[in-house]
Order: C-alpha cells, then structure tokens, then sequence
C-alpha cells in the first residue's frame, strides 16, 4: 500500500518515495494549452502548493516522475522551460523583513538557475533582468510560478499601514510579468485571497481567473471519485457516509470535493473523526472582524451575496462575507442568475468547519472555556430526551455564567442579536442539523432543530 503524502507538498518527492498521489495533470495540460496567464484562489493546506509544484516538473521536462500520469503520453519531453518558482513561507511582520524574503526568493532562482542578476537594490527591477536573462541563456520563454502570492498581506491584516505597503511591494513584483510578456511562455499564480486585481496586480490585467470555473473546480481537492479509487485500500473499513458528512462539500461551482489534508490525517489517525483541517489555523482575525461589526451569527448559516461580495475584497473596506468563502470557512451552496445579477447562497461546507467555527466563536461571545463543554453535554442531553424543562434551565444558566465584562466587551446594549447568536453557536457546534431561515435587522431568527426523531421549532431573539 503506498504511503500518504502528510505534509509533503513537493510533487517529485511524492512520486520518487512512492506516495499516493492524485493525477491533477490532465488539468494542467488543460490549463497550458488553453491560455497563458492564470490566477487560482484556493483555502489553505488545499493541494495548491503540490499543484504548483506539479507544472515546475512538467515545464522542466521530468519524464520520469509522470509515468503512468495523464500527461505521460501527452506533453513534448523534448521542450524543456526555465522556471521561476516564488513562493512566500515565512512569516514578515515588517516591510524589512518583506523586501528581504522577496531578495532571498529571487537570489535562490538566480542560483539554481545560473543567472546573476546586478539589479539587486531594485525589486521589480531585478525580477525583470532575471526574466531576460532566462530568455538570453536558455533560448527558451520563461514560465512563472507564485505560490501563496498574497501571504505578506495576509500576515498583516491585523495592521493595515503594513498590510498597505505590503500590497505595493507585491504590486512591483507582479506587475513587472506584463512587461515582460515577450519572454514569457506561461504564468500561474495562487493564494488564498481574491484581492481587487488593481489594487494588487494593476497592469497585470491579463489574468485569467479560473477560482469559480467549473471546468477547474476540482483542479485541488480529492473528488468522491478519488477517495472510491485511488484511497479505496486505504479507506476500507471506513463509514464513507460519514466520512463525507464530515469533509465533503467545498464547491468552486464544479463536482464538490473534500479537503485533501483531512482525509489524509483521517486515515492516518485511524479513522478518527476531528477537526483536522480547522485545528491548523484558528480564524483569530476573523474573529475580530465579527466582533468589530458586531455579526449575527446565524446569517453564516445560508448567507445570501452577490458577485462583487464573494468575488474580491479589499484591504481598507474588509468585510466578513468574502474572507469566510476564500479561506474555506464558507462555500457556494446554490447560484441564482436574474437578469445580470447573480446571486451567491453560502453556508459551512460540512460538518467540520460548521461545528469547528462556531466552537471557536463561543468563546469570542461567551467569554467560556471549561465550563462551554458542560453546556454543550447538556444542551445535547436535553434536545435528545426531549426535556425542554431541562433546556431551558440549561439556557438560563448559560447567560447567567457569561461574565460581566464579556456583555461590555461585546456592546451588548447595541446588539439585538446576541442571544440569539450564543444559541445558534451552542447548537451548530454540537453538529446537529440546523435550519435557519427569516434573519433579519432586529436579530431574530426562525431556527429549526430535528435531532434523531425529535423536531424543535422556535424564534430566536
């Protein structure tokens, strides 16, 4: 049985070390033959790396690593490109440490490619004599690769002036790509975020975005398919039901697909059903984005956006709708097209990320920690046997525990919908099944709640 490919984001590795993998290459054949410039958004720990990864070895002629791969006996072996891989890991607070990871990125292509460029007090500057030069020594069109193009905004969300120049800096880098479309043969580039394309790519106006093509919906992610074929030894045994309850149902408008980082630890940890993908990377700062607007919390349960909400944001008007869909949070649940207007339905794409978030956000509005788990057992208890004497003293202590300050803290005077949302949050972080329909301004809600044959219908305010 081969071995899974935890943590292992390196496409030649997985296939040398003889690791599962996933063919995605027919879709990078797909993507080459069908333009030149690409832009991808994808959640974290989603296989964007790996594909990335996987388009270096293809450009660079790696015969060897595709056998038995789509691309095997469909690719030219003979043409062989250079190749720019940039990709941001670390973490720069400061726009110091920013200049210097981008000089450390392009000094580590200069060395591995033969190239030494003079330009090195010029970012843009030194990315463009990088690029001919390529072009000069190897005869060949460049291709380009960015990786995580967004991490240095994304780090510094949480202070805006940093965040600001961050987007400059980017902005230097990736505009100088148009400029030198004469030496280019291919481009891709990936993240986790949607940002306005002139507030970070400006002249790079020539991206083709595929993040909600349906022809590229599954280009990251394991299809129902995979997990039933190319998982199939690994996952005998396992309650697919369930597991598909658990971490199936991202759609980026194509076939829904699961997060590849949970299934691989689900196997690993023996079928063991946790939150394996949201324990990664708790949403603090999206935390401080509801607290600061003071969310409803149960409108994340079928939100309803336009295009421009779920398309882009940006980084002076941040608003809560768009960030929860591009970092995986949220997914696309239904489209309605009227006229030229599309309207977006979102909600939590299974049971991990719905139970998983509101878990976290209980303790931003309750202010709880031990005592969280008791109230959960006890809501629990009480819904399954039907006790509504006992949900409903439940209830009255809950509020009562919540400290003083947390009401202060939350400006509780001026949000109608708090009750409501520390229920809402109880119930979907017990992972049952919730229906919440009629939100409005006032923060009511009509909340439906079946649990084994027991239904519970009320309003909530």
């Amino acid at each position: 049985m081969k071995k899974l490919p935890i943590g292992i984001q390196t496409f030649s590795e997985i296939r040398q070390e003889n690791h599962v993998y996933v063919d995605k290459t027919g879709i990078a054949l797909r993507l080459i033959e069908g333009g030149k410039y690409y832009f991808l958004s994808r959640p974290r720990r989603f296989g964007k790396s790996l594909f990335v990864s996987t388009l270096q070895a293809l450009f660079e002629g790696r015969k060897e690593l595709f056998t038995g791969l789509a691309a095997e006996n469909n690719w030219d072996w003979n043409k062989q490109y250079p190749v720019i891989n940039i990709s941001f890991a670390g973490v720069a607070r400061t726009v110091a440490d920013m200049k210097q990871d981008i000089e450390n990125i392009l000094s580590r292509n200069q060395k591995r490619l033969g190239i030494t460029c003079e330009r090195t007090d010029d970012i843009g500057g030194c990315f463009r004599e990088l690029i001919e030069k390529l072009f000069e020594q190897y005869g060949k069109k460049v291709v380009i690769l960015v990786d995580e193009y967004d991490k240095l905004i994304l780090d510094n969300l949480d202070q805006t002036e940093i965040a600001l120049q961050a987007r400059e800096i980017l902005r230097d880098l990736y505009t100088t790509i148009k400029g030198a479309d004469e030496f280019i043969k291919f481009a891709f580039l990936t993240g986790v975020s949607k940002f306005a394309k002139v507030s970070v790519f400006s002249g790079l106006n020539n991206l083709k975005d595929i993040t909600l093509d349906k022809r590229y919906g599954t280009i990251c992610g394991y299809t129902q398919n995979d997990l039933e074929t190319v998982f199939a030894a690994h996952l005998r045994g396992a309650n697919m039901d369930k597991v598909q309850e658990w971490y199936n149902g991202y759609n980026f408008l194509g076939e829904r697909v699961y997060n590849p980082f949970d299934i691989l630890l689900f196997i690993d940890r023996g079928f063991e059903f946790s939150n394996y993908w949201f324990a990664t990377g708790a949403p603090t700062f999206l935390i401080k984005l509801i607290q600061k607007h003071n969310y409803f919390i149960p409108k994340l349960h079928n939100l309803r956006v336009g295009s421009s909400l779920i398309d882009t944001f940006d980084i002076e008007r941040l608003q809560l709708e768009p960030i929860l869909f591009q970092a995986g949070y949220l997914t696309i649940n239904g489209v309605q097209q009227t006229g030229a207007v599309t309207m977006y339905s979102l909600t939590f794409p299974n049971l991990e990320t719905r139970y998983s978030f509101n878990d976290f956000i209980l303790e931003y509005l309750t202010n709880q920690t031990s005592e969280k788990s008791e109230f959960q057992i006890a809501i629990y208890t009480a819904l399954e046997n039907a006790d509504l004497q006992a949900l409903q003293t439940t209830l009255t202590s809950l509020f009562a525990s919540i400290p003083y300050n947390n009401y202060v803290n939350n400006t509780i005077s001026s949000y109608e919908g708090y009750y409501a949302s520390v229920i809402y949050a109880y119930l979907a972080s017990l992972g049952l099944d919730i229906t919440a329909e009629d939100v409005t301004s006032t923060g009511r809600i009509d909340l439906t709640v079946r649990l084994g044959d027991n239904l519970y219908h009320g309003v909530q305010g």
